[in-house]
């Protein structure tokens, strides 16, 4: 599928859209591609403690890898 037809498949779901927490989703990624502003600076202190709690368990290779996840779960 060419931009053009994907731009206009989303034009006609966005039209369609009413759910409010996705088109405020929408808008913030569209206002964010047009300023210099670092999203970081937006983030709570509680989601920026657990960014640096996922980055310290990855250092300390404290993870889990998906595929041992999915078959643990048998997915």
């Amino acid at each position: 599928m060419g931009y053009d037809a994907l731009k206009l498949e989303l034009i006609e779901w966005l039209s369609k859209l009413e759910d409010p927490e996705t088109i405020e989703y929408l808008k913030i990624v569209k206002d964010s591609k047009n300023s210099n502003k670092d999203w970081w600076n937006d983030l709570s202190d509680s989601e920026k403690a657990g960014i640096a709690r996922g980055l310290n368990d990855i250092q300390n290779e404290q993870t889990v890898a998906h595929e041992d996840v999915m078959k643990k779960y048998g997915l």
